[in-house]
Protein backbone atom coordinates (compact mmCIF):
# COMPACT_ATOMS: atom_id res chain seq x y z
CA UNK A 1 0.00 0.00 0.00
CA UNK A 2 1.82 3.23 -0.95
CA UNK A 3 0.02 6.22 0.27
CA UNK A 4 0.00 10.10 -0.18
CA UNK A 5 -1.21 12.73 2.12
CA UNK A 6 -1.39 16.44 0.94
CA UNK A 7 -3.31 19.57 1.87
CA UNK A 8 -0.98 21.16 4.76
CA UNK A 9 0.28 24.43 4.23
CA UNK A 10 0.34 28.04 6.29
CA UNK A 11 -2.63 29.00 8.03
CA UNK A 12 -3.05 31.50 10.65
CA UNK A 13 -4.46 30.80 14.23
CA UNK A 14 -8.42 29.76 14.47
CA UNK A 15 -8.31 28.61 10.45
CA UNK A 16 -8.87 25.57 9.22
CA UNK A 17 -7.55 23.10 6.77
CA UNK A 18 -8.47 19.48 5.29
CA UNK A 19 -5.91 17.13 4.72
CA UNK A 20 -6.39 14.60 2.47
CA UNK A 21 -4.32 10.70 2.17
CA UNK A 22 -4.84 8.92 -0.90
CA UNK A 23 -4.14 5.13 -1.45
CA UNK A 24 -2.20 3.41 -4.39
CA UNK A 25 -4.67 0.54 -3.61
CA UNK A 26 -8.12 -0.14 -5.06
CA UNK A 27 -10.04 -0.26 -2.33
CA UNK A 28 -8.95 0.45 1.24
CA UNK A 29 -11.47 -2.31 2.19
CA UNK A 30 -10.82 -4.58 5.57
CA UNK A 31 -7.61 -1.44 6.79
CA UNK A 32 -8.06 1.24 9.30
CA UNK A 33 -6.45 4.15 8.23
CA UNK A 34 -4.78 6.39 11.24
CA UNK A 35 -4.06 9.98 11.03
CA UNK A 36 -0.36 10.88 13.02
CA UNK A 37 1.54 14.22 13.63
CA UNK A 38 4.92 15.22 14.47
CA UNK A 39 5.87 18.43 15.78
CA UNK A 40 9.36 19.53 15.95
CA UNK A 41 11.48 17.78 18.46
CA UNK A 42 9.10 15.36 19.62
CA UNK A 43 7.77 12.52 19.11
CA UNK A 44 5.15 10.98 16.14
CA UNK A 45 1.58 10.81 18.04
CA UNK A 46 -1.80 9.55 17.47
CA UNK A 47 -4.05 11.30 16.22
CA UNK A 48 -6.78 9.99 14.49
CA UNK A 49 -8.39 6.63 13.20
CA UNK A 50 -11.22 5.39 11.14
CA UNK A 51 -12.04 2.03 10.07
CA UNK A 52 -12.87 1.57 6.62
CA UNK A 53 -15.22 -0.90 6.52
CA UNK A 54 -17.64 0.17 9.35
CA UNK A 55 -16.54 3.89 9.65
CA UNK A 56 -15.81 3.26 13.59
CA UNK A 57 -13.41 6.32 14.90
CA UNK A 58 -11.49 7.39 17.77
CA UNK A 59 -9.54 10.75 18.17
CA UNK A 60 -6.62 11.80 20.45
CA UNK A 61 -8.65 13.38 23.68
CA UNK A 62 -6.34 16.57 22.85
CA UNK A 63 -7.92 16.96 19.14
CA UNK A 64 -11.69 14.94 19.19
CA UNK A 65 -13.38 18.68 19.49
CA UNK A 66 -11.81 19.82 16.49
CA UNK A 67 -10.54 17.08 13.87
CA UNK A 68 -12.74 14.64 12.22
CA UNK A 69 -11.66 11.95 9.71
CA UNK A 70 -13.88 10.78 6.92
CA UNK A 71 -13.54 8.62 4.33
CA UNK A 72 -14.48 8.86 0.47
CA UNK A 73 -14.83 4.86 -0.46
CA UNK A 74 -15.55 6.55 -4.17
CA UNK A 75 -12.55 8.41 -4.28
CA UNK A 76 -10.65 5.84 -1.70
CA UNK A 77 -9.54 8.54 0.12
CA UNK A 78 -8.82 9.43 4.02
CA UNK A 79 -9.56 13.44 5.17
CA UNK A 80 -8.72 15.17 8.13
CA UNK A 81 -10.64 17.93 8.95
CA UNK A 82 -8.98 20.30 11.03
CA UNK A 83 -10.43 23.63 12.53
CA UNK A 84 -9.69 26.53 15.02
CA UNK A 85 -6.09 25.73 14.25
CA UNK A 86 -3.43 26.57 17.25
CA UNK A 87 0.19 27.09 17.04
CA UNK A 88 0.32 23.79 19.04
CA UNK A 89 -0.87 22.26 16.01
CA UNK A 90 1.79 22.95 14.08
CA UNK A 91 3.51 19.10 12.80
CA UNK A 92 4.28 17.25 9.88
CA UNK A 93 0.92 14.74 9.38
CA UNK A 94 1.06 11.56 8.28
CA UNK A 95 -1.32 8.93 7.27
CA UNK A 96 -1.02 5.19 7.95
CA UNK A 97 -2.34 1.98 7.08
CA UNK A 98 -2.64 -1.37 9.07
CA UNK A 99 -4.68 -4.50 8.62
CA UNK A 100 -8.40 -4.63 10.50
CA UNK A 101 -7.44 -3.58 13.97
CA UNK A 102 -8.10 -0.25 15.05
CA UNK A 103 -4.74 1.15 17.01
CA UNK A 104 -3.31 4.34 18.19
CA UNK A 105 -0.12 2.86 18.22
CA UNK A 106 2.68 4.15 15.71
CA UNK A 107 4.47 0.99 15.85
CA UNK A 108 1.39 -1.01 14.63
CA UNK A 109 1.07 0.35 11.28
CA UNK A 110 2.83 -0.89 8.67
CA UNK A 111 2.02 1.61 5.69
CA UNK A 112 2.80 5.10 5.88
CA UNK A 113 2.35 8.35 3.51
CA UNK A 114 5.32 11.03 3.34
CA UNK A 115 3.99 13.26 5.82
CA UNK A 116 2.25 16.77 4.96
CA UNK A 117 3.48 20.15 6.90
CA UNK A 118 0.78 22.03 8.63
CA UNK A 119 2.28 24.99 10.02
CA UNK A 120 0.35 27.33 12.89
CA UNK A 121 1.12 31.11 12.94
CA UNK A 122 -0.03 33.09 15.77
Amino acid sequence: VQLQASGGGLVQAGGSLRLSCVASERTFSGYVMGWFRQAPGKEREFVAVIRWNDGITSYADSVKDRFTISKDNAKNTVYLEITSLKPEDTAVYYCAARRLYLSTIVRDYGYWGQGTLVTVSS
